[in-house]
């Protein structure tokens, strides 16, 4: 990253603003563990912070009743994946862009003019982890730094994944920052119970055999998730990848080996965005245009209509955010498990989980079904 004449006089500017503002502060500091596992000291809570990953305002807005409010900048804004849930969060607020979806788009001397007090970042966009150029930077201002997520299809070692076991740390971590320790705790709590009663449920039950659909487009497959993250989550829902997928994040499949391997269900992954070539399937999308559109998918693809999953009618979609959000993983758990296991599944409510996210917890409504059917 090239560090011009201007980003290192905005740079000294900063540095006076920061020591300024340091001493006229009165505020308590903080500390917290991040998903990194670094323990990060702030002199007092932030109030302008700047997301590498704009997902993060989503988690955010489970516990702060406004947070774009306290977000001066932000990347890979797309990656929300809804236009009208990224409207909803900003909440007539302007956040500034700092980058796109790429660790190559960020802007120092954008993110230096922003004077952040806090920086959230993630192993995808800063992928040497705390030895990276720009979060050294960030350290010679004195400007915090924590990771929001730790794990990465950009590493070439993966670590194994717990995706329960992160989203207690992340809820923690934003709870301290936010000053909403109370309200994590009661998030978490009611995550544990609907966890617990699912598994209750799926107790002793055979893992379902399942093609699931990292990236569902008529002109592009066959793209299966991997065994990390989407797959951990599958697992606890019951089910079980294609003997063939081995990738952490995703994999490449042959049409001719989706047609002969043996599975149950298939789950495509569908968008909020305005993209045609997707299923229709976001928040505060009609349901029967995500079944709709999921028809189209199945019927575009030559050979689909031969997919034992197809012939039995045990096709879904899902909204990617309840993959990419963790917060919201526990409706795709709930929803997965009565695909997965309609008889042992039967009385899980997924509509309720997600109402009571809505009702209790978010300060703007994710508004559902966040899946369809065919």
């Amino acid at each position: 990253m090239v560090i011009t004449r201007r980003a290192l006089c905005a740079s000294a500017v900063l540095a006076g603003l920061a020591s300024l503002t340091g001493a006229a502060s009165a505020e308590e500091a903080i500390t917290v563990i991040d998903l990194a596992g670094r323990t990060v000291h702030l002199p007092a809570r932030p109030k302008r912070i700047v997301l590498f990953e704009g997902r993060d305002l989503v988690t955010m807005s489970l516990l702060h009743s406004d947070p774009a409010s306290i977000v001066a900048g932000w990347a890979a804004v797309d990656r929300i994946d809804s236009e009208i849930l990224q409207k909803r969060l900003l909440n007539g607020h302007s956040i500034s862009a700092v980058g796109k979806q790429t660790p190559d788009t960020l802007s120092l001397e954008g993110l230096i003019g922003l004077a952040p007090d806090l920086v959230v970042t993630n192993a995808f966009m800063t992928p040497q982890g705390a030895n990276d150029p720009l979060l050294q930077q960030f350290q010679e201002l004195g400007i915090p730094v924590v990771f929001s997520d730790a794990s990465s299809n950009a590493q070439k070692e993966i670590a194994p994944t717990d995706p329960v076991g992160d989203l207690r740390v992340a809820m923690r971590m934003w709870g301290t920052l936010l000053g909403a320790q109370a309200k994590a705790e009661s998030f978490l709590a009611f995550f544990d119970r609907q966890l617990a009663d699912i598994t209750a449920h799926l107790k002793g039950a055979e893992p379902v055999t399942t093609y699931f659909e990292v990236q569902s487009t008529v002109d592009d497959c066959c793209w299966a998730a991997g065994r990390k993250v989407w797959g951990d989550l599958l697992a606890i829902a019951g089910g079980q990848p294609l003997p063939e997928v081995k990738a952490p994040w995703f994999q490449k499949l042959s049409l001719e080996y989706l047609l002969a391997a043996p599975h149950e269900v298939y789950i495509a992954s569908g968008g909020g965005w305005s993209s045609g070539s997707r299923p229709a399937i976001g928040p505060g999308i009609d349901q029967k245009k995500g079944s709709e559109s999921l028809k189209r998918l199945i019927e575009a693809r030559p050979g689909f209509d031969h997919l034992a999953s197809v012939r039995d009618r045990r096709v879904h979609g899902i909204w990617t955010g309840l993959i990419t959000n963790a917060p919201l993983n526990i409706v795709f758990v709930a929803i997965a498990a009565k695909w997965l296991h309609p008889q042992r599944g039967a009385d899980i409510d997924p509509a309720r989980i997600l109402e009571t996210i809505n009702r209790e917890f978010a300060a703007f409504p994710i508004e559902g079904p966040l899946w369809a059917s065919i």
